[in-house]
Parts: structure tokens; sequence; C-alpha cells
């Protein structure tokens, strides 16, 4: 296509992404018709669709169920769901009110996930419904991960139809994202294992505020495994997340025991959470219990949900955060929503060289031999095939 404006005729393909790369960010449930396969078969339906016994309760008597899937560990009443929304004792029995019934299910870059380190440029179904078990006051997605599955649309997908549908849309991976995962336990589950008969990869983003021996149930289907590191203060976490620091840091912990590859988000929030002593003591840890070459991504906060009086994070911020992670140890550390940032790439701590460039959610350049940097053979950490 030609045109006679000399601006629009100027305009690079860099600078074209780079101007388009935010609107990405806010790609929703609009698009999950788009991907062929089971559901784009459908037209979704609000409320509850159908609901499935669950192992992860345990009855402490009179008619009263505990729910052994996240530190929490709620008692239930007969008739009662938990805080998560999606789980209930019905009659001494207990229930998960999604298993099956995707509120989103679209098909993305495994950067938007994100997984830096995990096949770049491929593509991975996101899968996600209803509920979460922590309520944190800048949620992105309040409006289907902190509402009930009553008051959203879901499709009718059991977990064989998202492992034909994830083939059919060329994706090598799917991934339980957007939403909680942890309270759609069941379905993750039963997911996962189909999928890796399907020579898939496994992806889990998640708050990590899952108990012991469900994690130990899943773990050796997890590819990866991406944290929402909030903050690396309790009182943070209580006040503005309505959850606990200690049970993330037991389940890096354990996901680092088991050898499964760990990347990290912190969500950097201007005067909540980007004291630097208390970034520094997050990455300290990180570098302690995980090691140096975990991935950890800062992201840009933009005001919403309960905290919209805040200003998003100055460009100066990130900056800072980014050299506090480096000083600390920290090999690959990212900066996220800041398109055209230098920190969207990968560069080998060897010889700092680029091995992995992006703009976004875009790959433009890769100097990757086998995992390896191509410019000096350094290994780089990852799932590369």
């Amino acid at each position: 296509m030609q045109t006679s404006d000399p601006e629009c005729a100027t305009v690079s393909k860099r600078d074209f992404i780079k101007a388009g790369v935010g609107c990405m960010c806010m790609l929703g449930a609009a698009g999950a018709l788009g991907v062929a396969g089971h559901a784009s078969a459908q037209t979704a339906q609000r409320g509850l669709i159908k609901a499935r016994r669950s192992e992860w309760f345990t009855d402490v008597g009179n008619g009263h169920l505990r729910c052994d899937l996240c530190p929490r560990h709620c008692q239930l009443a007969p008739g009662q769901r938990g805080p998560c929304r999606v789980r209930e004792n019905r009659g001494g029995q207990g229930y998960s009110l999604v298993y099956g019934n995707p509120a989103l299910v679209q098909l993305d870059p495994v950067e938007r996930k994100p997984f830096f380190h995990v096949l770049p440029g491929s593509r991975a179904l996101s899968v996600s419904t209803a509920g979460c078990n922590i309520e944190c006051k800048f949620c992105e997605v309040w409006d289907m991960a902190l509402v009930s599955p009553d008051e959203v649309h879901a499709y009718d997908m059991p977990p064989a139809d998202v492992v034909q549908q994830a083939v059919a849309a060329g994706a090598q991976a799917i991934s339980y994202a957007f939403g909680e995962p942890v309270v759609f336990f069941e379905y993750v589950s039963s997911i996962a294992r189909q999928a890796r008969q399907a020579n898939m990869l496994n992806l889990l983003h998640t708050n990590g505020y899952i108990a012991a021996a469900p994690l130990e149930a899943m773990v050796d289907d997890l590819d990866a495994v991406n944290i929402d590191l909030k903050c690396f203060d309790p009182d943070f976490y209580r006040d503005v997340c309505g959850g606990e620091l200690e049970p993330v840091l037991d389940t890096l912990k354990r996901l680092r025991q088991h050898d499964v590859h760990i990347e990290i988000t912190n969500i950097v929030i201007p005067t909540l959470n980007d004291a630097t002593d208390t970034v520094r003591a997050m990455c300290r840890w990180i570098v302690d219990e995980l090691g140096p070459d975990v991935p950890v991504h800062f992201g840009r906060f933009y005001p919403l949900y309960k905290l919209a009086n805040l200003p998003p994070t100055p460009a100066r911020t990130l900056d800072r955060v980014r050299e506090i992670a480096r000083e600390e140890g920290l090999r690959y550390v990212y900066i996220a929503r800041v398109p055209g940032h230098e920190a969207e790439s990968t560069f080998c701590p060897s010889c700092d060289r680029p091995v992995i460039e992006r703009l976004g959610f875009v790959i433009e350049e890769m100097h990757l031999n086998d995992g390896a940097c191509a410019h000096c053979g350094t290994a780089i950490p990852g799932r590369w095939v």
C-alpha cells in the first residue's frame, strides 16, 4: 500500500508496533471467539453451567467441610461458598463450580504470560475461569477474577476440548492465566495431563497462594510457572491483597526443588511497594533461595480497580528497581509495559550482548544456538524446545 502522507511514509515497523503495543495488553475475552475449535462454535452462557465434585475437601464434622487447596483452609457450612466464590459445600460434599467452564479462552504470544525464557515467539492457548483466592486492590481482571461464576459468561469446555482447540490453533502450550488457576485446580490438572499426552507444554501464571499437597500433586505436569510476587512485605499482602506472603515464598521454594522453570512478576506500585529497601530484600531473597538465573519482570502499574487514585509507575522508578535487582545479582531483569525499553530484551550475562531482542510481545531478532548465546556460547536458562 502506498500513501502520499509523508508522516505516514516515515513510520517504521518498530515505531508502529511501539505505538500500538500498549493496546495489545488490553485484549480480553473478546478475543476468545477468534480461536478455531469448540469454543468458537458455541455461545457463552451467563451463570453456572455445571458443578463437579472435588477431592480437595475434608469433612470436619457437623456437615462442615474444610477446603484444602489454599492456605486459607476455609471451613464451609452446608450451602456456603469460600471467599474465592467458586468452591462450595453442597450438602456435605465439596464442589468446584467452574470445572469445564472457562470464562476466557484465547490465543496469545507466550511473551504475554509473561514468559521470556519459554519458546520465544510461540503461541499459547490461555484458559481461565471466574474466581480468585485473594483480592488485590490493583487487580487487572477484577471483573472476571473477583466475581462469582454466576456473574460471568462462560463456555462449556471439557478438558479434551481445550486440548483439541489448542492443537487446532497451532499452539505449543496451554497457559492457565489471567484469572487465578489455583481456584480452578481440578480443571487445570485434568487439562494438563491431557496436554502432556499431546506433547504440549503447561504454563501456569499464578499468585502462588496454594497449599503444599495440591502443588505436589500438580507439579509433575507443569513445565513453567510465573509467580506474581506482589511485594516482599507481609503487611502489604494483608492490606492490599488480602493474603499472606509466606505461603507464596514456600510455593517458589517448592517449585525450585522440583526443577520447574520459574519466572517472577512484580507490579511496581508507586508509594506502596517501590521502597528501595523492600525491593532490595526481595531480590536478595530470590538470589539466595531460587538462584540468580530466575527471570524477574518488573511491571508498570496503571491506575485501576481500587487503586485508581494512584499515578502510573514512572519509568525512572522501574529503571531504579531494575538496577537494584542487578546489583543484588539477578541476571535476567525485565521491564514490562514500557514499550521500546531495552529491558524488554534478553541480554547474555557474560558478554552483555542481546540474545533475544523484543518489542512488546514481538520477537525482532534471536541469537540463540541450542539454548546458548550465539555470540559467546554461554548457556541461557529456559525452555527453548
